[in-house]
């Protein structure tokens, strides 16, 4: 036992040195990133005697990994959305949403919980906080409260976040398929979706008198997501889940916001929205939609469920093993059926719609680029060192301990784990490589269902996304909040914690019964 815990405590010191760096030392994400990298390989060497070509070997899978198809995504996302900013197609977009409601309630749903999981299942990396908390304070709804109600409504779209990366990167890491593995997170996540639009409600109106009027409205907000997302994670994979939920709530919000449009809205609820002189055409929605529209019918027509085009674009890929020691992983670089490029034309095809000249995109593309650099860097560390830890055995010795003193109790704090790694990185798909293993091992130790218990960890990540710094900070810094952090974080710990105390109770649950 000594050892079981000596050996814990050295696996968890890359972990530690994160968490000290980003919360003790106030230090920025990517320079933590590189410290936790360094110290992973240290240790790797003193303790578990890798030697030095197989942790060189070992990190720069993790860099390939990163680059190929992480990070591809996260530049075409972000430079997808930054293009529509500059062709003023993100205004018109955000007149549509405002058109049907001056109430507040209704408006809150209509651009955090379904704009706002658009946002997080086509971008994610913050833009889910920062655009809808920007929109609803532009508004006239109180700041803080605003950023309050977008982290409640983003923390468990995270799992699907940026076409699906967060899972889809589980599923590589774990080797597990990801089909069922997203079906059965959008099972866990179920109850949680449902309440989120609830909760959304009472935060912005003053408490639960709040939901009086609207409760079904958000009610159907919920349940029309989470039920799409299921079906869509169960057919399709990890890319559309939120994408697909997302736009048939919204189609039911609107519809449903619409048949109210004529009732009185409680003078306390009510929101002065601007008029707008000229009424926008068909045309200039679907102008200002298309990139997104395109997005959207490609990775659908390129996905498993039309294998005419997914085949032959699937193989077109280049498969390598990189890492020097025993049991090397096969990376696979898809070079035009992943996320990214397809995003990343799709965007291109949009600007050209909306009549963007191919200079200024250029230049919109080097911009973001500039502005993502340092999550590069952040996910290029955290991947490096991630990959250390699991060839060297960090990770098994992880998993050994808490299997070893929890036992068939582990399931308990599996949702907290992912929690963890989310509240840390700021997220999700960080948190599910360095924990992603940990809860494949402890699983297959005690005789737990694999898919259950994995699953669990992305489950987790949705508490521990609502309460990152990272998070709080994309919020306070999209609204012109300075120095209202520690109010925010003291805002949303109760429902983060709330959240997370019963997923633990529900994965445990899940777990004796299955």
């Amino acid at each position: 036992m000594p050892h079981l815990l000596l050996m814990f405590v050295l696996a968890l010191l890359p972990i530690a040195g994160l968490v000290i760096a980003l919360i003790a030392l106030r230090q920025e994400a990517w320079m933590a990133a590189l410290e936790s990298l360094a110290i992973a390989a240290v240790v790797a060497i003193a303790a578990w005697k890798m030697p030095l070509p197989e942790v060189a070997t070992a990190a720069l899978e993790g860099f390939l990994f990163a680059l190929w198809p992480i990070v591809i995504v996260i530049i075409a996302a972000v430079f997808t959305y930054n293009l529509a900013e500059s062709t003023g197609a993100m205004g018109v977009i955000k007149r549509m949403l405002t058109s049907v409601s001056d109430d507040r309630r209704i408006l809150t749903l209509l651009v955090c919980w379904c704009f706002g999981n658009f946002m997080e299942g086509m971008a994610g990396f913050g833009t889910a906080i920062a655009i809808p908390a920007s929109m609803l304070a532009g508004l006239g709804v109180d700041p803080v409260t605003s950023i309050l109600a977008c982290l409640v409504a983003n923390g468990m779209p995270t799992m699907f976040g940026s076409i699906g990366i967060p899972t889809a990167t589980l599923a590589s890491v774990t080797g597990l398929a990801e089909a069922p593995l997203a079906f059965v997170q959008t099972l866990q996540a179920f109850p949680f979706l449902v309440a989120c639009p609830l909760l959304m409600v009472m935060i912005v109106g003053g408490g639960p008198r709040a939901l009086k009027g609207v409760w079904p409205i958000a009610l159907a907000s919920g349940i029309s997501f989470a039920l799409p997302q299921m079906a869509t994670a169960r057919f399709v994979g990890a890319t559309l889940p939120d994408v697909v939920g997302a736009v048939v709530s919204l189609g039911v919000t609107f519809a449903l916001a619409l048949r109210l449009r004529e009732r009185a809205v409680p003078e306390e609820q009510r929101l002065e929205v601007p008029a707008v002189a000229e009424a926008l055409t068909v045309r200039d929605a679907l102008v200002a939609w298309s990139p997104f529209i395109l997005i959207f019918v490609v990775l659908l027509l390129t996905s498993s469920l039309v294998p005419a085009i997914s085949g032959p674009l699937a193989a077109i890929r280049t498969q390598l093993s990189v890492f020097s020691g025993e049991n090397p992983a096969t990376l696979t670089f898809s070079w035009v059926s992943t996320p990214g490029v397809l995003i990343l034309a799709c965007g291109i095809a949009g600007g050209l719609i909306q009549r963007c000249p191919l200079p200024k995109m250029a230049g919109v593309l080097a911009s973001t680029v500039r502005q993502m650099s340092k999550t590069v860097v952040t996910m290029l560390g955290v991947l490096g060192a991630a990959k250390i830890m699991g060839y060297s055995g960090m990770i098994g010795s992880i998993a050994d301990f808490f299997v070893g003193t929890l036992g068939g109790m582990y399931p308990l704090v599996a949702p907290a784990i992912g929690a963890l790694g989310t509240f840390v990185t700021g997220s999700g798909t960080s948190s599910e490589v360095l924990f992603g293993n940990v809860q494949l091992e402890a699983a297959r130790a005690i005789g737990a269902d694999e898919l259950w218990i994995v699953a669990a960890n992305s489950l987790g990540t949705s508490a521990g996304k609502m309460l990152a710094p990272q998070s709080i900070a994309i919020g306070c810094a999209a609204c012109g909040l300075t120095g209202k952090d520690g109010e925010l974080m003291g805002r949303v710990a109760p429902y983060a914690f709330a959240f997370l105390v019963i997923m633990m109770a529900l994965v445990f649950a899940g777990a004796a019964l299955a």
